[in-house]
């Protein structure tokens, strides 16, 4: 039959042709149900009453009762979206045919293309879209519209996979947990269409209530991590499996800061940035999902457990603690009024034990849990044991143990705070009822405190605005002297010092300088580890022959001779910042000093941070218990640590550049002020650096040379107690 081309105007622009189009082709479609091509044709017939369905295939006949026409160019009208399920040697003809036809929307579930690059170029060129190559296929549950292989239950997750095999996992476990799908898509090789495409895609999908990500690799990582802010501000909270947590990366790092932050810390970073959540494994996605499907968020890290049995009360508050969870003891006025519900002997503290209660009276279950729900004592509760499991085994008391299902869910819904379950009958019929209810139910206890830690997690971060463009870029100093000098404009104090060539400058210098001196190789990158810097040199001579015994070692290069910094009471701190090619501008504070990689003590936020946010990474911190004063040992000055850390954040995202790394180690935090004594700015590109002695143009030299004034921001620059520790 003659193809009849739709309408001017009416063909749909952009990603609709994947949400309902009014038409669709599956090309290479079987009768055989060990093939791909039959699940898609039997997925598309699904949707025939919603729209026209073409099959394609070389045999002819039916298939599933459906007639089928040999080429696209048979079929009686011009398909708005084809899906592609032929060997990768026909792809290229069937491509190019649907083209010229007028096909403006292709799903590639084809594998093994040649040359993907050609093919992306030949669908710009014609103003179509693709999802695709290697796509398992796509689902919406609003549209009826179903091209994938496998069974879907329509419900409140979408899932979007860089995995095809990885989203089904996904999706089957939900769909096991009681949850169901929105949309389902495999983005597979990203050809033309991309994963940010369809997470900004989902934004107004109506039937999509919580997103569940797996991500490889982090393309357009910008404008990824702006669809999962857009999507939280939306209400649909992003939960995100990622892969590549290695430290591979970090062998080949050249800063303290990138071998102290790990691929997925600064995921992590970006997440929180976000208001979404990375998780480590399908099933952990799934639980988390399920809470955010089925309840609120908690308020609060606060959690009441509640069991049936003490072993597994204990084993409950174990692993809510694990997670990062709080179980406060329960005393006073809640105590008493659990102690006057439960038998004697019940314990009431936390761990809430109901010592046979359940057995006595169902209802048992129902009034603990009102008395620490409307408490305001905790945040959420999670109980624990067989609850849900007396009507499978004791049919008599079904329907008793469903009303108390259904009243636990009103508890939640007039008190605003998560009631989860973990239950040893998690697929009965009571189990149902509480998710029905609005309470999430879980197989195992480590699955229902996952789920309230992420959930808990997603409350602390709702999200904040992108750094966007900064209103100043700055250029890269080109070593470590106008490093020195761009962070000193920033407000960032270092001691008094200068750079010197030779004896004689180094000789004039120690003059102008109160000792002890450090002198320092200023191009080397890592000081210490190359012998490139000596302290606690007590007066002139003793700095000259430091420098004698240093410039035979390491040859001509700019030197810095400085005051060392001797103050008492020092804790070390590292501050660096880099920007991420793939996720942006990122600031770190840890533990410091030529240590740093051992501890490994740090925390990571996207830059620009404020004050307030750069308070709240310090308090992470393990190492946080020196800075506020250890056994006996005065308060560091911790506000302007939080200020040093705001304003490197600040820089980083002005600096220029798409891969650069700035660092501050040691900061030496005192009492009365913090200090920087070293610092490093380079490309974090391998091989590439700004931080040498050709680097060190004559034309630098006379603005710092013994003769001037001296560099002398600091913030103390006079003490006496020695420190050979300090400026290294």
């Amino acid at each position: 039959m003659p193809i009849t081309s739709p309408p001017a105007g009416t063909r749909r622009t952009g990603l609709a042709a994947f949400r309902d189009p009014a038409s669709v082709a599956v090309v290479g479609a079987s009768a055989n149900p060990s093939k791909w091509g039959y699940w898609l044709a039997r997925g598309a017939l699904a949707g025939r009453d919603r729209r026209t369905v073409h099959l394609v295939t070389r045999g002819g006949g039916e298939i599933l009762g459906a007639p089928t026409a040999a080429s696209l160019g048979d079929l009686p009208e011009v398909p708005e979206l084809v899906a592609l399920c032929v060997p990768a040697a026909q792809l290229d003809a069937v491509v190019d045919e649907a083209l010229e036809l007028g096909v403006r929307g292709l799903l590639g579930i084809t594998a093994a293309v040649h040359d993907e690059r050609r093919l992306a170029a030949r669908v710009a060129a014609a103003g179509a879209r693709m999802i695709g190559p290697s796509s398992l296929g796509l689902f919406d549950a609003a549209t009826s519209l179903h091209i994938a292989w496998g069974d879907f239950t329509a419900g409140g997750l979408a899932v979007v996979s860089q995995s095809g095999q990885v989203g089904s996992e996904i999706a089957l476990l939900s769909q096991r947990s009681g949850l169901g799908i929105s949309r389902f898509v495999s983005v597979g090789s990203q050809l033309d269409v991309t994963m940010a495409d369809l997470l900004e895609d989902l934004v107004d999908h109506e039937l999509t209530r919580a997103v569940g990500v797996y991500l490889e690799s982090f393309h357009e990582g910008g404008r990824v991590f702006d669809a999962l802010r857009a999507l939280r501000a939306a209400g649909k909270p992003v939960v995100l499996l990622a892969a590549g947590d290695s430290e591979a990366g970090a062998r080949a790092a050249r800063s303290h800061t990138s071998a102290l932050t790990s691929p997925m810390e600064l995921v992590d970073a970006a997440c929180r940035a976000a208001g979404a959540l990375r998780v480590p494994t399908p099933a952990a996605l799934v639980d988390v999902a399920a809470q955010l499907l089925t309840t609120t968020l908690p308020t609060g890290p606060r959690v009441a457990v509640v069991s049936d049995s003490g072993g597994q009360g204990a084993l409950a508050a174990d692993r809510a603690t694990r997670h990062g969870l709080t179980v406060p003891e329960l005393g006073g006025p809640l105590a008493s009024e659990l102690a006057r519900r439960l038998p004697d002997g019940a314990a009431t503290a936390n761990p809430v034990d109901l010592a046979g209660g359940g057995e006595r009276d169902l209802t048992s279950y129902r009034d603990v849990v009102a008395a620490l729900l409307g408490s305001g004592d905790v945040d959420s509760v999670v109980l624990t044991g067989y609850f849900g499991t007396y009507g499978l085994d004791s049919p008599p008391l079904a329907a008793a143990e469903a009303q108390v299902a259904r009243e636990l869910g009103e508890l939640t819904r007039r008190h605003g705070r998560p009631l989860l379950v973990h239950s040893m009958g998690a697929h009965s019929d009571t189990a149902s009822v509480l998710r029905a209810a609005g309470v999430p139910v879980f197989a195992t206890i480590d699955s229902a405190t996952t789920a309230l830690a992420g959930a808990h997690a997603l409350h602390q971060h709702p999200g904040r605005p992108p750094h966007g463009t900064p209103a100043e870029r700055r250029t890269r100093p080109r070593g470590f002297w106008d490093t020195r000098a761009l962070l000193r404009d920033a407000g960032i104090a270092f001691p008094a010092a200068y750079r010197v060539h030779d004896a004689g400058e180094l000789e004039a210098a120690a003059g102008r300088l109160h000792p002890p001196y450090v002198l320092k190789a200023s191009w080397l990158e890592h000081k210490s580890e190359a012998g490139g810097v000596v302290t606690g040199l007590q007066d002139t001579a003793g700095a000259l022959r430091a420098f004698t015994g240093m410039h035979t070692r390491l040859g001509d290069g700019p030197y810095v001779l400085e005051e060392q910094d001797v103050r008492a009471d020092v804790v070390e701190v590292i501050v660096g910042a880099r920007r991420d090619a793939r996720l942006g501008p990122m600031v770190m504070v840890g533990a410091g000093g030529t240590e740093a990689e051992l501890h490994r003590d740090v925390v990571t936020e996207c830059a620009p941070v404020d004050a307030e946010r750069a308070h709240a990474m310090i308090r992470r911190l393990r190492c946080a218990p020196l800075l506020a004063g250890w056994r006996g040992r005065p308060a560091t000055d911790i506000g302007a640590l939080a200020d040093v850390v705001a304003a490197v954040s600040r820089l980083i995202a002005q600096l220029d550049g798409s891969q650069v790394e700035l660092e501050i180690n040691p900061l030496r935090v005192a009492p009365d002020g913090a200090l920087a004594v070293d610092a490093l700015l380079l490309d974090a590109a391998p091989g590439a650096t700004t931080d040498r002695p050709d680097n060190d143009t004559p034309a630098d030299t006379p603005a710092d040379s013994p003769a001037d004034s001296p560099d002398t921001h600091s913030a103390a620059s006079s003490s006496t107690a020695p420190d050979l520790k300090g400026n290294s």
